[in-house]
């Protein structure tokens, strides 16, 4: 899909995205918003700098418009840690 408004975001959404300089969807977000938007679980895995925040943020932000809610999603994010052996 090429715009943000043909994955199904609402005006404000695709009206922010052009302020911030999101001028077109990247892969993970042209297969995920719109999966994401019928309220489907996402599981995908891409790689750093693909859009992977607003890919979940996008579709949040708007279901959380349409019906606010004070506890709404859960984002699980993996941690890095280092091993050091002195």
């Amino acid at each position: 899909m090429s715009s943000f408004k043909a994955l199904g975001l609402i005006n404000l959404l695709t009206d922010a995205c052009d302020k911030i300089g999101f001028t077109s969807p990247t892969e993970i977000q042209s297969a995920s918003i719109p999966v994401a938007l019928q309220g489907k679980d996402i599981i995908a895995l891409a790689q750093t700098g693909s859009g992977k925040t607003a890919a979940f943020a996008l579709p949040v932000l708007q279901k959380l418009y349409e019906n606010p809610a004070p506890l709404f999603c859960c984002v699980l994010a993996p941690t890095r840690y280092f091993f050091f052996e002195f």
